[in-house]
């Protein structure tokens, strides 16, 4: 299994919306490095769902339903989207602030490739950050 984080402005697909459609195909991502990430993710895989903009925090856990397969909503070849499914909301955001001053976090995609809509994470780092949103 493998985890991820991808990332949306809550005004453009908040994780309330993406609750209340069970489901979704995570498009739209026009970055190489991104479009890499999503092609390597496979079905059952745990993803972080994160609220960038002024929120900036991991909100929820969803889960990886498809695997990729090519985007809709444009007709370039290149671009792919996977399906992707809620799983639970945290009980506490995990505030990028948050994750900044958490020493397990040095290295974490989130900080070095901060424009980056679809990233890869350890199991470490998806665990600890599952940990921090328990705590109400």
């Amino acid at each position: 299994m493998n985890y991820w984080l991808v990332k949306s402005e809550p005004e453009v697909y908040s994780w309330e919306q993406f609750l209340r459609d069970k489901k979704t195909l995570w498009d739209g991502v026009r970055n190489y490095q991104a479009r890499n990430n999503m092609q390597a993710m496979d079905k059952g895989d745990h993803v972080l769902f994160y609220h960038s903009s002024d929120v900036k925090a991991v909100v929820g856990i969803a889960e990886v339903v498809t695997t990729a397969y090519p985007d809709p909503t444009t007709d370039e070849p290149a671009w792919v989207v996977v399906d992707l499914k809620p799983v639970r909301a945290l009980a506490c955001p995990v505030t990028l602030a948050t994750i900044k001053a958490t020493k397990e976090f040095d290295n974490i995609a989130l900080v070095r490739q901060a424009r980056l809509s679809v990233l890869p994470l350890t199991k470490s780092e998806f665990e600890t950050i599952e940990k921090l949103g328990a705590k109400a």
